[in-house]
């Protein structure tokens, strides 16, 4: 009763510490402009079967896209057994499953061992690729301490747990026999290798190694899910409402602002008779992070920080402060910071800083050249183009605070409907003097 008792305090705990920050994310990503989606659903469904569950994209890259679909399976499988042990920890059973499934029981637990090894690899390698071949994308300016401390935890954790398991199975393969609360499984296979390492000990000793590694992998898990709210790796549950949300249009097709295509249609005459005066068109642009639609601070927060936008970026190729994942970053970084504000009583959006300005420079949105590979490269489907897009029109519309280039050549859009500056008359005079 004692350990029921004290699973359920433990478990409270972690509920309602998840809850409050689940609730902190949603209130932070309402921060956002309304954008009603409830377009081309299958197509949306398709997204998130094909690129969040069956994580299509990440194969452009064969090897590190095999190991991370270890630690993905790993990661939705194997927690399948948390679910045994939240019932054992709350009925005071152990492996409450075995007696239901029978023969399958041996054969999952095999498979979850197998997958437990898989992610230990697959952890071990990409700590490699990290730290020790240094991978250039790993190690750009944005990638600071704190980033590649955060990468580093979760991997080490990951292969701490999985040991968990090992040693817990292979424990209780020892005790089943010889302790009345340990039911006969089945032989496993992969803790089999360390059962020599714990055979020297006595049925009590066996009982803690078991009960440690027990208690240390769900204590391990409720702090990992709530860790992960915190990290670069809530993509875990982000990537799949951010990958149906994902703007379905062709790539290159950027959305027209709907204020300014109204006054447009206006002047021409084609609005429709009746429309009404028109509504107030507010700022133009962003500013900050109220001035972005909900999606685009989703997609923030769904950032898996991998730099595949940034390495396939041309402008960053090419020496310019340019960086994707520095945006979608910086825009995270600066919800944060205004959420945990309002969540003190603080100024919140009023409190003299903003994401243009303060995290992001003219000169990084400056250099986008619109080209889509950013966009193309995300392995779940952000776009940081339409925050950088955004950014850029309020620069241009609010500021007038494009390069003098830029400048010329709107004007000469404007009043040419080209970006030369002759009139539109003059524009096939070169075929006139090459006949």
């Amino acid at each position: 009763m004692i350990a029921q008792l004290a699973f359920l305090f433990v478990l409270g705990i972690a509920v309602f510490l998840i809850r409050r920050r689940v609730l902190f994310l949603a209130r932070t990503i309402r921060l956002g402009k309304a954008n009603d989606i409830k377009d081309r659903t299958g197509d949306r469904w398709r997204n998130v079967l094909l690129v969040a569950f069956g994580q299509k994209k990440m194969f452009k890259r064969p090897i590190p896209a095999v190991l991370h679909f270890f630690i993905y399976a790993g990661f939705l499988i194997i927690n399948l057994e948390v679910l045994e042990f939240i019932i054992d920890g709350v009925a005071g059973t152990h492996r409450f499953f075995a007696p239901w499934l029978g023969s399958i029981y041996p054969v999952l637990m095999n498979l979850f061992e197998f997958l437990a090894v898989a992610v230990m690899v697959a952890c071990v390698v990409f700590l490699l690729r990290r730290f020790v071949l240094r991978l250039p994308r790993f190690w750009s300016d944005e990638m600071t301490s704190w980033p590649r401390l955060d990468a580093a935890l979760i991997l080490v954790t990951e292969i701490i747990l999985m040991w968990a398991i090992l040693f817990m199975n292979a424990s209780d393969q020892l005790l089943q026999g010889q302790h009345e609360h340990y039911p006969e499984t089945g032989k496993l296979f992969f803790s089999a290798f360390l059962t020599p390492a714990l055979a020297g000990l006595d049925v009590h000793s066996l009982v803690l190694v078991e009960r440690f590694c027990w208690w240390f992998h769900i204590i391990g898990i409720l702090g990992f899910s709530l860790y992960i709210t915190y990290s670069k790796h809530l993509h875990i549950f982000l990537a799949f409402p951010n990958t149906y949300y994902a703007r379905l249009e062709t790539k290159g097709q950027i959305q027209n602002m709907p204020v300014v295509t109204r006054e447009v249609r206006s002047m021409l005459g084609l609005e429709p008779a009746g429309a009404g005066p028109p509504s107030e068109p507010g700022r133009f642009g962003a500013k900050d992070i109220n001035d972005l639609s909900w999606n685009s601070l989703l997609s923030a927060y769904s950032c898996t920080e991998c730099g595949r936008c940034t390495s396939e970026c041309p402008a960053n190729q090419t020496g310019k402060k340019l960086s994707p994942r520095k945006i979608m970053m910086d825009v995270r970084d600066r919800m944060e910071e205004v959420g945990n504000s309002m969540a003190h009583g603080g100024a919140g959006l009023a409190d003299g800083k903003s994401l243009l300005g303060n995290y992001i420079t003219k000169e990084e949105i400056n250099a986008c050249t619109s080209c889509n590979a950013c966009v193309e490269a995300c392995p779940v489907l952000i776009s940081p183009l339409d925050i950088i897009l955004e950014l850029r029109r309020y620069v241009a519309m609010e500021e007038s605070g494009s390069p003098a280039q830029w400048n010329a050549m709107f004007q000469n859009i404007e009043t040419n409907f080209a970006p030369w500056k002759f009139p539109a008359a003059d524009r096939f005079n070169w075929a006139k003097e090459n006949r």
